[in-house]
């Protein structure tokens, strides 16, 4: 038989941050614990969460554990009993802890011999005398950001209860029935007659609204449906879908009554996946404030509205913000003026002081606040932001000029780079800190910068998202796509670079620099480069890290040679992170991010355009059987070194005149035939599908040649030939990809 399994904790409000990572953890810890009592529960228990409540229901769940048999092993049977057949002091201890008598022990063979046994049956227990223990263990197991002493303690001999807020009240139904559970207090609490907290069938509503004259006050239940009716009767929605349903259509509703559509792009579509978090019962009020500050930027308007307030801005059909706003609130459609006039004066506030940073910027250009960065320490190994900007400028100079081969656009990156960090010194910055970039962009606009310039600045902390559409898109860039992708990667390399070798880097969840992040940007950069600039430019890892290296002086310090290894290790593992989030088979990007002849040979758009092609290779039996057979090749030409190899090319070494064997021969003029087009492939980075097409068709040679030819020869100049050989494989297959990596599992 199976019973309904509903459980509420109630508490203080929730910050919105935490419950979609708590909702998950609740359903995840319930199952796990009901699992770990032995209760079956066929479905997975489905979480709920509002900003007052966690709940979670296990729609069927066993009345009672399964009972269980088990053979518990004691001593051999050597020692248990004497040579007369009497037991030993092992026998009866053994017998004596598990309270039976001695000639109630079994004897049990073992591939280690025979030994004395205890066979125990244990009847399963009542699912309420255990669900206390469930919910005791998922009251402990919830991860909150921050956890807070307030009073309470478990019967479970673990000390007080941390929680992220206080409880205030339970539910903790089984088949409709109260299970008994109590959160005790602790002595200092209990002296200050501070009352424990029991489980019960009442639940409550709205904190301030309810269909009774007491708000708030307890409310019965006595099934999941039950409660969540009486929720929603009662001002909750249970369901953070509903909510935000509600919220989306109330929204639309209310900015199409005032002729306008709900503005802010990204940013209000971020602000609505987050207040169904801040509310219980959702509604919609329409603000206006004075058309006076929509001279500001809308940029300053969005971050006000959105970032500061969490209010929807309105935007009429071209665009352009209008000066109506939409507020989401926490209360049934009441009072709406007051909440409404409310809502204006703080946004109004908020709107002039905006206003006023923004008159006192504009009174100097953006340039003539360089001098202020020195004043603005970035690390302190490696100097002020001052530092930084003149670092970046020389690196994006070098960026655009050799690495991108653009010098029409050297002049452009390298102001932009030395511009990018000028708004850190800014009023509007430091009040608005989400605005960095973006109002340095700006007020580079207004001061007159070229567009080169000025976007280059506005964009250059992106991109942050590692997806192909993260922005920004090549119609935010304009005209300046190339100079925006040079001071864009300075500024990222820079930081890498600089904060590697002060000793800074990622260790497990901790990155406090955002390396990671910086990383990613790096390599949204370079994957997309010719669709975000339009150039056909494929800078690898090395020649970029030597840039940046050069500009913070060559990185001699002692300890360089152990800096350089973390940071490739480093690179690569962002590199193939990006790639394998972009939905690329993580054995493909293995693959084709074989750091070979060495990490800084990685080219990212090349890894990409690999990925694009091998799909539709991987599959193919030609394919699988090259894969196979080249993990063969990468072992045996390990024999024969790289300086070996040049010596053989070069006539230097010695090596067999005899004959070669028809495979061996036949294997030679495959590379010699299908090396032309794999090399064009590589060297002009496109066409992989071509390439990778020459590449599988080795197979059936490599096979053969396996097959008739020992490698390993007795005469070493014939060996010396053959090795040689296979290695000139694997190079010109290494160029490509490590396909050994892509074997499949079955085989």
């Amino acid at each position: 038989m199976y019973r309904e399994l509903l459980i509420e904790i109630g508490c203080e409000e929730l910050p919105a941050g935490w419950l979609p990572p708590l909702v998950r953890q609740l359903g995840a810890c319930v199952g796990a614990r009901l699992d770990a009592a032995r209760l079956a529960c066929p479905s997975p228990p489905e979480p709920f969460a509002t900003p007052r409540r966690l709940a979670v229901r296990a729609a069927r769940v066993a009345e009672r554990q399964p009972d269980i048999e088990e053979t518990l092993t004691g001593p051999p049977l050597r020692a248990a009993l004497t040579a007369g057949g009497d037991p030993t002091p092992a026998a009866l201890g053994f017998a004596r802890k598990h309270g039976v008598a001695v000639n109630r022990l079994i004897r049990i063979d073992t591939p280690k011999g025979t030994y004395l046994a205890h066979r125990r049956r244990q009847r399963g227990r009542a699912a309420r005398t255990v669900l206390g223990g469930v919910l005791a263990a998922v009251l402990r197991d919830l991860a909150f950001p921050k956890k807070m002493h307030w009073d309470a303690r478990l019967d479970d001999g673990r000390g007080d209860l941390l929680f992220g807020r206080p409880i205030r009240w339970l539910v903790f139904l089984f088949g409709g029935r109260v299970v008994p559970f109590v959160i005790g207090r602790t002595p200092e609490a209990a002296a200050r007659g501070v009352a424990p907290i029991r489980a019960g069938s009442t639940t409550r509503g709205h904190r301030f609204f309810a269909r009774d004259a007491r708000p708030g006050r307890p409310v019965r239940v006595g099934s999941f449906a039950e409660y969540r009716k009486t929720l929603k009767r009662h001002y909750v929605l249970l369901s953070r879908e509903e909510r935000r349903a509600r919220i989306a259509k109330k929204l639309e509703s209310n900015a199409k009554r005032v002729g306008g559509v709900v503005g802010g792009a990204g940013g209000a579509a971020s602000l609505l996946d987050e207040v169904p978090d801040l509310v219980e019962y959702p509604s919609v009020v329409t603000g206006r404030f004075p058309e006076e500050f929509l001279a500001l930027p809308d940029e300053v308007l969005k971050t006000t509205m959105i970032h500061h307030q969490h209010y929807f801005p309105v935007a009429a059909g071209d665009g352009r913000l209008t000066e109506h706003f939409l507020a989401v609130t926490n209360v049934p459609q009441d009072n709406v003026p007051a909440i409404a006039r409310n809502s204006e004066r703080v946004l109004v506030a908020r709107l002039r002081d905006a206003r006023f940073f923004w008159e006192a910027d504009r009174r100097a250009p953006l340039a003539a606040r360089l001098d202020r960065l020195d004043t603005l320490r970035f690390h302190a190994k490696l100097g002020s932001y001052l530092a930084k900007a003149r670092r970046i400028e020389k690196l994006a100079a070098a960026v655009a000029g050799d690495a991108f081969g653009a010098p029409a656009q050297v002049d452009h990156a390298a102001r932009a780079a030395r511009l990018a960090k000028a708004d850190l010194t800014t009023d509007m910055v430091g009040e608005f800190p989400e605005l960095q970039g973006v109002m340095g962009g700006i007020y580079a606009r207004e001061d007159g910068e070229p567009e080169e310039v000025w976007r280059a600045v506005y964009h250059h902390y992106l991109p942050i998202g590692v997806t192909a559409d993260a922005p920004p898109r090549p119609g935010d860039l304009g005209r300046a796509g190339i100079s925006w992708a040079a001071a864009a990667l300075a500024d990222k390399l820079d930081t890498l670079v600089g904060l590697f070798q002060a000793g800074e880097r990622p260790r497990g969840a901790r990155d406090p620099f955002g390396l990671r992040r910086q990383a990613h940007g790096v390599f949204g950069i370079l994957v997309d480069l010719p669709e975000l600039t339009g150039l056909t430019a494929r800078p690898d890892l090395g020649s970029l890290v030597a840039a940046a290296e050069a500009a913070h002086g060559g990185g001699e310090s002692a300890a360089a040679p152990e800096v350089t290894e973390r940071l490739q290790q480093f690179l690569l593992e962002r590199l193939r992170f990006v790639l394998e989030q972009r939905g690329h088979d993580v054995r493909n990007v293995r693959a084709a991010t074989q750091p070979w002849p060495s990490w800084r040979a990685v080219t990212p758009l090349d890894a990409r355009r690999k990925l694009e092609a091998l799909p539709g290779f991987t599959g193919s039996t030609e394919f699988q059987q090259l894969a196979a057979l080249f993990k063969r090749v990468r072992n045996i030409a390990r024999e024969l070194s790289d300086a070996e190899l040049g010596d053989v090319e070069a006539g230097r070494a010695a090596v067999s005149d005899d004959a070669p064997e028809p495979a061996e021969a036949a294997l030679a003029a495959e590379i010699e035939r299908r090396r032309p087009a794999i090399a064009a492939a590589v060297a002009a980075g496109t066409d992989y599908h071509t390439a990778f097409a020459e590449a599988a068709a080795f197979g059936p040679a490599v096979d053969r040649f396996f097959t008739d030819v020992l490698v390993m020869a007795g005469d070493l100049d014939l060996r010396r030939r053959r090795l040689a050989l296979l290695k000139r494989l694997e190079r010109l297959i290494l160029q490509l990809a490590d396909v050994s990596a892509l074997v499949k599992e079955a085989d």
